[in-house]
């Protein structure tokens, strides 16, 4: 089996104080280092880093999962059963609005996972998943992901 390997991802924000507001006040994120234009968290074991930017590109709905329209670029994490549950009710205890709300694909396949999509405050989408049976995370769904 490969082993996992932490990701870094670099991307733009708005400004550091709304940034560290949501990645670790809302998602529970460790800061990490940090000047007075980026800032890096620990993000459930991996590394972003968030640059400030007057433009930050928005994301597209264009991408189709399921038959569920999702923005394109996104990023996020596979988290346990009781985390996603745990995250989702923060999320709505901090008003933050749900481009996508939580709810659970292909339920009953190999794949069931549950998902959900929102943004940060500089308009970066996310998605956090969960799948009830981890060791498929790889595996196809039958009835496809398409439309």
């Amino acid at each position: 089996m490969r082993q996992n390997y932490p990701f870094h991802y670099s991307f733009l924000v708005k400004d550091l104080e709304s940034t560290r507001r949501f990645y670790c006040e809302i998602l529970n994120c460790r800061e990490g280092r940090s000047t007075n234009t980026w800032v890096d968290f620990d993000f459930f074991g991996n590394q972003l880093s968030c640059h400030v930017s007057d433009v930050i590109p928005p994301s597209v709905d264009c991408g189709i999962v399921d038959k569920i329209v999702v923005p394109i670029p996104h990023f996020g994490c596979i988290i346990s059963w009781d985390e996603f549950n745990d995250l989702s009710k923060r999320l709505i205890d901090a008003g933050i609005p749900f481009l996508i709300t939580p709810l659970v694909r292909f339920s009953g396949e190999p794949s069931e996972q549950a998902t959900m999509f929102f943004k940060d405050y500089s308009g970066n989408a996310l998605e956090f998943k969960s799948f009830r049976n981890p060791e498929h995370i790889f595996t196809s769904s039958p009835q496809g992901f398409g439309e």
